[in-house]
């Protein structure tokens, strides 16, 4: 009965802690066009204090793995001082923005704080916790770590209605009070979690002569293209997801909803929150965790085809069943998106043992890093210079943009099936 309640004590609360909190960075999208506004800048460049939040995410993680691996208590403390104070040190600089306006300063202020500062706190939170949890959960590590993951997925889902709450009227000012307000809420949830996060005391980490002699050793259990396929199939599926969502508010105004953005919005939150934790539990009870990649990936290529060549996104507005197909691609995208990410860490483990699983998680998160300044950016890029933004309803849209999306995507999971199914070495579980 103790050692239950101490994975839920030890493991689980610590990491929803830790999780529910870094996760509210995805609320970026909901507040950047105020931030802009305040500081005199465009939404175009306050965008990407978020690319660089993520792409220091997976670079801390990659260099920060080591340290995990030895301390998470240290860890876990770096995670809570770093992205607390990134956070109050962002309302700051919006606040000396907003009274200094279009002065570079303040931007590049909120790059290294919700950027840098942030982004360090991110890896080395999003790791400490995983580890603990699969060693708390040894015969269901796929649900423990999509517990956790889940909570990073949904956090936009809660965090959002609170901090619409808090923006109130931003002519007075209150948007860099909603940033001091959630450093000190954050900081608390992540200390706690800090306090109580412990790994079951009958676990011994392996000895290694060096910190690199692990992780050389261990990723030397198997052809070093088994791993370089699952980094690259880890790093598509980012990639694909991230485009697809960027675009997601401006497809769903095309379908003419404009006015059931927010709950679609909110039901693909689900969906990705729900795919972190039902596909990880879900590869508990397969023999090949790989499997559940393979089934992410068909799914995204079958309903991607569907919607390009049914022109679902430029002939979908007031037809039912284009409509359908087009919602259920976005919201079978944002499952796959978040699944692959609660499924990493457990296929790493099946592969390469859990000795130093912390330190090659991390490395494996560098996928993360460079798909986000790509995914979006690469979206972006094709909807600018390809098809024709049209009114639609009040709105500038491009449909055709789109749907060109699609082919690229499209082409980029079929190039991740072939390495799952071809690369990616059948292995037990761990």
């Amino acid at each position: 009965m103790k050692n239950i309640q101490n994975k839920w004590i030890r493991g689980a609360i610590p990491a929803l802690l830790l999780h529910c909190s870094i996760g509210t960075v995805y609320c970026w999208s909901i507040f950047s066009q105020e931030i802009a506004d305040y500081i005199g800048f465009s939404k175009g460049a306050t965008e990407w204090a978020f690319s660089f939040a993520i792409f220091f995410l997976g670079m801390s993680a990659a260099f920060l793995g080591n340290l995990v691996e030895k301390n998470i208590h240290k860890s876990s403390l770096i995670a809570t001082l770093c992205f607390s104070c990134g956070m109050a040190g962002t309302g700051f600089f919006i606040q000396w923005g907003g009274a200094h306006r279009g002065n570079p300063l303040a931007l590049v202020g909120i790059y290294i704080c919700y950027g840098f500062i942030m982004g360090c706190g991110l890896g080395t939170g999003y790791l400490s916790p995983v580890k603990t949890l699969m060693l708390w959960f040894k015969d269901r590590k796929g649900l423990a770590t999509g517990l956790a993951v889940a909570g990073f997925g949904a956090a936009k889902a809660i965090a959002s209605p609170i901090m619409q709450a808090l923006l109130g009227d931003n002519k007075n000012g209150e948007i860099f009070k909603m940033f001091y307000i959630l450093a000190c809420v954050y900081f608390v949830m992540m200390f706690v979690g800090h306090l109580i996060l412990a790994k079951p005391a009958d676990w011994v980490e392996p000895q290694t002569k060096s910190k690199d002699e692990g992780i050389i050793a261990t990723l030397k259990r198997e052809p070093i293209i088994s791993y370089v396929a699952i980094w690259l199939m880890f790093y598509i599926n980012i990639t694909c997801g991230l485009a697809l969502i960027s675009q997601e508010k401006m497809i769903v105004k095309c379908l003419g909803l404009a006015s059931a953005v927010g709950i679609i919005s909110t039901i693909s939150a689900v969906f990705n929150a729900g795919g972190r934790l039902g596909f990880s539990a879900w590869a508990d009870s397969m023999k090949d965790r790989n499997s559940v990649y393979k089934l992410i990936f068909i799914l995204s290529i079958a309903f991607t085809a569907i919607v390009y060549f049914a022109k679902g996104i430029e002939n979908g507005a007031g037809n039912i069943i284009l409509t359908v197909f087009v919602l259920a691609l976005i919201f079978i995208v944002n499952a796959g998106y978040g699944g692959g990410f609660s499924n990493i860490p457990t296929l790493l483990s099946d592969h390469y043992g859990m000795g130093s699983i912390s330190a090659i998680h991390g490395i494996t998160l560098s996928a993360w890093a460079f798909a986000g300044l790509t995914g979006n950016q690469m979206a972006n890029a094709i909807v600018q210079r390809t098809g024709e933004f049209v009114e639609l309803h009040g709105i500038k849209v491009n449909p055709t943009g789109y749907q060109h999306v699609l082919i690229v995507t499209g082409a980029l999971y079929i190039v991740a099936l072939c390495l799952s199914l071809f690369l990616v070495k059948p292995t037990k579980k761990d």
